[in-house]
């Protein structure tokens, strides 16, 4: 076997760098994520820099199943809590300020709510959703504060490094605004998680494996990787209902991020593999649905290469592309 001993060893056998098992280390327990949704919005919805929103989001999709309107931190939290402790009988948890632009607001608004998420009892961490524009410098204080007495991370919103791209899905920013925040964030110490989506009309295998690069140099701390999914109610679903796109099967997506992490520092955590949303409102893919069965599929095209995280790296841009088909725009 190639893969090193000393990854082997430091992965508990996993063969990337992953969130679940940095939590165990750090903690010394099954830590779980309560994911939150409160009155926050967005600046690409509100208007101040486009409106409607990304293309591909509704805000369901990444909604607690038993969220009810204006309904407090605690309350939500107790109610995560109580699953999760008749579930897997966990007591450790991150609250996470997931849905729309969760640093979107007044320094006061939001040091109000975190410090509320931080009092429950069980909560060791904060793990904060948000965008590159929505990061002013006192907000960057507060979550420097924070991260001082608390686990914290930074989830930062890319998606794409392509601007194109960026312009058709409505993000409202490009990619110097992510390069110029990422700079800010790192010099105070902060944790930043990028998100991604791979597999945009459009974009090539070879531009969306170039991301690696890009991340490496930031010296990103961690990294979501997100499929592109069809969602009931979007933009999106009205462009692909029309023909506008194609999207990847699961084993085009599954090649696609194993190449990527192949080309990815062992030092960067990979927090998700692949989205997850529910069944009631996916349009498509069908695949995208069963994500334990996309995991097992990472997984086992890993094993089939003997590959890993980082197995390129630092010599990533020097690999020859592969030739795994993407999303493609319809003639």
């Amino acid at each position: 076997m190639n893969f090193p001993v000393t990854l082997h060893k430091r992965w508990h056998g996993r063969r990337y760098n992953s969130y679940n098992r940095l939590l165990k280390d750090t903690f010394a327990a099954r830590v779980y994520k309560i994911g939150l949704r409160l009155d926050f919005t967005c600046p690409n919805r509100d208007g101040t820099v486009a409106v409607g929103g990304c293309i591909y989001c509704n805000n369901s999709s990444h909604t607690p199943q038993n969220y009810q309107p204006r309904t407090s931190v605690t309350e939500q939290l107790e109610r995560g809590a109580a699953a999760i402790q008749r579930r897997h009988r966990a007591d450790k948890f991150i609250a996470y300020f997931q849905s729309y632009t969760n640093t979107y607001g007044s320094v006061s608004k939001l040091e109000k709510l975190y410090r509320e998420a931080l009092d429950f009892r069980g909560v060791v961490g904060l793990s904060v959703a948000t965008r590159p524009d929505c990061l002013p410098e006192d907000t960057l204080d507060l979550l420097t504060d924070l991260s001082h007495h608390t686990y914290l991370w930074l989830e930062l919103g890319l998606e794409s490094m392509q601007d194109r791209t960026l312009r058709w899905v409505n993000r409202g920013h490009g990619l110097k605004e992510f390069v110029e925040t990422v700079g800010r964030c790192k010099k105070r110490g902060l944790r930043v998680c990028t998100h991604l989506i791979l597999g945009f009309p459009g974009e090539s295998s070879a531009e969306i494996l170039a991301t690696t690069s890009l991340l490496n140099r930031l010296e990103i701390d961690g990294l979501k990787l997100h499929n592109l999914h069809v969602i009931k109610n979007t933009v999106l679903e009205k462009l692909y209902a029309a023909g506008g796109f194609t999207l990847s099967s699961q084993k085009e997506y599954v090649a696609l991020v194993v190449d990527f992490l192949e080309r990815l520092a062992p030092e960067i955590v990979v927090h998700r593999l692949t989205g997850e949303t529910y069944r009631a409102i996916t349009v498509a893919p069908e695949w995208s649905i069963n994500k334990i069965g996309v995991h097992n599929a990472i997984y086992k095209e890993l094993e089939e290469r003997d590959s890993w995280q980082g197995r390129f790296y630092p010599n990533e841009t020097e690999v020859p592309s592969p030739n795994t088909p993407v999303a493609r725009e319809e003639d």
